[in-house]
């Protein structure tokens, strides 16, 4: 048989047909007499597990948002979740709109409003916010990915993602490493770039990376998660449309998002989990759009623009399926490609 033939067949074993098939498509099987080949997927054991992705509206009343955030976790777990995805810094409104460019008199003249959000959001991770997600997670038994908190350590201002287990027990947490710095999204003034590195959690129902917003635009992420075995990205996220920005050459930047996080899924054969914000805040209305997209990139659910808790089931075996019939992992030419590593070279120099 050749390659052509086996990938083919591997891939329709997989999807269920070449073009929109079901999750649970038709088994192909090898004709009689004929051997299996070498890498074609073999077969495993479903390994199902229901993704909760709570939707929300965020504004600057953190109690509220909190106690919002609790409740929609519990009403994810009663549709059957047994991950919940929060969004990025659900417990405040994007603070980030207020900025400039370093330097500029336009930051200069933004310090005190940046003062100000850090004294008002910023948070310990270990207080009263953590204390009740904590709960939440246990209550709800559930594997709580707390979308993003502005995190407060000595003297250094963090976008970071904590995760429970269903026990209530801490797993980890993760720092945002991709920090964008540009009308409408002026972060570099809030947060330093996360220390933690790419990180994957084990987890009882599934190895899972967080990664948070802007990271969403860099493969190398992406790819870096693959390579430690995450099975599931999770990127909670507040991006959105900012008025008199876009010009006609950026494209639509919904369509953009969407785009990009499903390719992440097909290129490293992993399930996505994007969550994002509602609502209109100052010049920015964020669009929502949350989804799950599955290893081949499809969509499988994606919300609209208001409020909803999108709860998706997702079978986790045909990650290793898709990696052992596409083989991205294992053909990868690390030697050709240490550019990657590189700082980018200043214009002139």
């Amino acid at each position: 048989m050749s390659y052509l033939e086996t990938t083919r067949r591997g891939f329709l074993a997989i999807s269920g047909s070449a073009v929109g098939g079901s999750l649970a498509g038709p088994a192909v099987s090898v004709p009689a007499g004929e051997p299996q080949p070498a890498d074609a997927p073999r077969k495993q054991d479903p390994r199902p597990v229901v993704i909760g992705l709570v939707q929300m509206r965020c504004d600057g009343d953190s109690r509220q948002n909190l106690d919002k955030a609790i409740q929609r976790i519990a009403c994810a777990r009663s549709k059957g979740a047994r991950i919940v995805v929060l969004p990025e810094l659900f417990c405040t409104e994007y603070f980030c709109r207020t900025g400039g460019k370093l330097g500029s008199p336009e930051a200069k003249a933004a310090e005190g409003a940046i003062a100000d959000a850090k004294a008002r959001f910023a948070v310990g991770l270990h207080g009263e916010q953590m204390e009740k997600l904590e709960a939440a997670a246990r209550e709800n038994e559930v594997v709580l990915v707390c979308g993003s908190v502005f995190e407060r350590t000595c003297d250094k201002y963090f976008n970071t993602s904590v995760v429970f287990g269903p026990k209530g027990e801490r797993i980890g947490h993760y720092r945002k490493t991709h920090i964008p710095h540009d009308p409408g999204f002026w972060e570099q003034h809030y947060f330093s770039p996360g220390d933690t590195g790419i990180k994957v959690f084990d987890t009882p129902f599934g190895r899972l990376a967080v990664q948070i917003c802007y990271d969403q635009w860099f493969p190398e992420a992406a790819r870096l998660a693959a390579l430690q075995g995450a099975e599931i990205i999770v990127y909670p996220t507040a991006i959105g449309d900012v008025d008199d920005l876009k010009g006609d050459d950026e494209g639509n930047w919904h369509e953009m998002w969407t785009a990009a996080q499903a390719g992440h899924a097909v290129c490293n054969n992993v399930f996505v989990a994007a969550v994002n914000r509602v609502g209109r805040e100052g010049p920015t209305t964020f669009w929502g759009g949350s989804f799950v997209a599955d290893p081949c990139g499809r969509v499988l659910k994606q919300a609209g623009v208001a409020e909803e808790v999108v709860v998706v089931r997702c079978d986790l075996s045909r990650v290793r399926k898709m990696r052992e019939a596409w083989r991205f992992l294992k053909e990868r030419r690390p030697d050709v490609y240490p550019e990657l590593t590189r700082p980018v070279p200043k214009p002139g120099s």
